[in-house]
């Protein structure tokens, strides 16, 4: 652009030496059409220039663009940077969601578990009722048949009973999940779910924040159903429980002892990061030692 004005500036200039010169001087007319000549050549200077300037605005409002991307772009990194943080102060409340989603897993296991012994159960009892058939008992002497009925059990059978605790227990029914589970226990005390259903009998006291007598049911889960699949998870709930009393060393005893006994269990993930909320995450206890066990 400028060289081209620069060649229009010595066009110009040399046309106009041309008509001062005396020698190349012609008529009126000529006079006149150089000077209607020098007129657009100057129009035309004049136009190359307001281009050159709307281009120039162009350019600079451009480069003001990328001034704003680059500080928006700082500002959504600043953003950014607060949201990590605001991330690692939540990961708390994200790591005890992740632990109430693995305690529904364990749940629809255990219910699982139940309805595969209903299943075994209904397949031995048709089994045993072919082998009736097959091979029908010979009658006694003196025996009266039909004259007797076995005895009925006072209770639903087991996986029926279990799975409807389980129910009303996940539906917030505590006082009737409650009465079932307690029931269950009394029946169904030595099958592999028993040990479960006391846990739920401690996490209906949790709930009701009745902690002392938590306790004691996680206790007896500890106890009396030792290699269940609800140990780790009622140590943990019993740590909770001591913190929630106010007694912060057992409390913290408890969860220590956990990670030493269930390093890998996802309880232990919540229990490591209770204890770094405490600023207990200190070295444990010797793994294999025993936790104390209180009233």
């Amino acid at each position: 652009m400028k060289k081209k004005i620069f060649s229009l500036l010595l066009a110009v200039g040399f046309m106009a030496t041309c008509v001062a010169q005396p020698a190349f001087a012609g008529t009126k007319e000529q006079l006149i059409q150089l000077q209607t000549t020098v007129q657009i050549l100057q129009d035309n200077i004049a136009k190359m220039q307001t281009s050159f300037d709307e281009r120039m605005g162009v350019m600079r409002d451009m480069v003001t663009q990328q001034t704003d991307s680059v500080n928006k772009m700082g500002s959504t990194i600043d953003t950014l940077s607060k949201a990590l943080q605001q991330q690692n102060n939540d990961s708390a409340g994200k790591v005890d969601q992740v632990s109430g989603q693995v305690q529904s897993l364990h749940d629809a296991v255990d219910e699982l578990k139940a309805r595969l012994a209903k299943v075994s159960k209904q397949l031995d009892d048709l089994q045993g009722t072919v082998n009736n058939i097959q091979a029908p008992p010979a009658a006694q002497p003196g025996a009266t048949p039909n004259n007797t009925q076995p005895a009925q059990n006072q209770a639903p059978p087991a996986d029926v009973l279990y799975n409807d605790a389980l129910r009303d227990f996940n539906a917030g029914k505590n006082d009737l999940a409650l009465q079932e589970f307690n029931q269950y226990l009394q029946f169904y005390g030595n099958t592999d779910l028993a040990g479960n259903a006391q846990f739920y009998v401690g996490e209906i006291e949790y709930r009701a924040a009745d902690y002392q007598s938590a306790i004691k049911d996680y206790n007896k889960v500890l106890d009396q159903f030792p290699g269940g699949n609800k140990n780790a998870a009622a140590q943990l709930k019993k740590g909770f429980a001591f913190l929630e009393l106010g007694q912060r060393d057992a409390g913290v005893q408890e969860l220590r002892s956990l990670l030493n006994r269930y390093p890998k269990s996802p309880e232990a993930i919540q229990a490591r990061d209770r204890l770094n909320r405490l600023g207990a995450a200190g070295t444990a206890s010797r793994p294999g030692r025993p936790s104390p066990r209180h009233p």
